[in-house]
């Protein structure tokens, strides 16, 4: 057998193998990116839970409003509601029953701080049977009054949200700059209040709808990458294992 016949097999995994290589590493960095990935939602979901339960603090100031810094902050405000200008947002909240939500509204009133500005507070969620106002007017908070909530960002709609209709008072995302417009709220701050719970409540709206259940299923993307990477590695090793093992194997005359 010639050096050049000898070399043959070997020559031939050449291309697959550096094809595999290349492979092999994409699906070890996507899974080393899963990893990492983890461990940034784990951190975001300890600073999201540690600041909901801390003590409620004043918000921000507009100019000076952060998302990534401020969102699920727990917060306070003084001032009072401008009943005549809420507005209901179509969404759905936990029922007594687990598994079973209910369908309802959620109620944003303006909320006109004592310190000056406005700020659109989510007061929590009614039925669909408590829709109307006039429904619920032994509920609704005249005066001055304190208001203790989580700070949230202004909810952009999805790609399977209606679009609202002001005009007919139908929204279906909590819009804070498009509410405050189509209710005359001028000056409004570019977030919204999530009202806490009241203890003990058996009235509507209810607050404290919040719930804090953010998707951590990287770990499990991770081991699918790192799977298929060792799938990637046994299934090339067959390959060129059978590919030098029938080169080798001497033929019959």
């Amino acid at each position: 057998m010639s050096a050049a016949a000898s070399r043959g097999p070997w020559r031939d995994l050449i291309a697959p193998g550096l094809a595999s290589l290349i492979a092999l590493a994409i699906l070890l960095s996507l899974g080393t990116w899963q990893i990492e990935r983890r461990a940034w939602k784990e951190d975001l979901i300890a600073r999201i839970v540690r600041q909901t339960r801390a003590e409620p603090v004043a918000p921000p100031v507009p100019a000076a409003w952060d998302p990534a810094r401020d969102e699920f902050r727990h917060v306070q405000v003084s001032g009072h509601f401008l009943n005549d200008r809420e507005t209901l947002v179509h969404g759905l909240a936990a029922g007594e029953t687990p598994g079973r939500a209910l369908q309802g509204y959620y109620v944003l009133t303006p909320f006109e701080r004592a310190d000056g500005g406005m700020v659109l507070i989510n007061r929590g969620f009614v039925p669909t049977e408590l829709k109307a106002q006039s429904d619920r007017r032994d509920d609704l908070i005249e005066g001055p009054t304190t208001v203790t909530g989580i700070l949230r960002a202004s909810e952009p709609r999805g790609l399977f949200v209606p679009e609202a209709d002001p005009a007919r008072g139908e929204w279906f995302n909590r819009d804070v700059a498009g509410i405050a417009a189509a209710r005359g709220v001028p000056e409004v701050a570019p977030y919204l209040i999530e009202a806490d719970a009241v203890p003990n409540q058996t009235s509507w709206p209810r607050g404290g709808q919040l719930r804090v259940d953010l998707p951590n299923n990287h770990l499990q993307y991770a081991f699918t990458w790192f799977g298929l990477a060792a799938c990637l590695i046994g299934v090339f090793s067959v390959f060129a294992w059978r590919r030098l093992h029938e080169t080798d194997t001497p033929r019959a005359a």
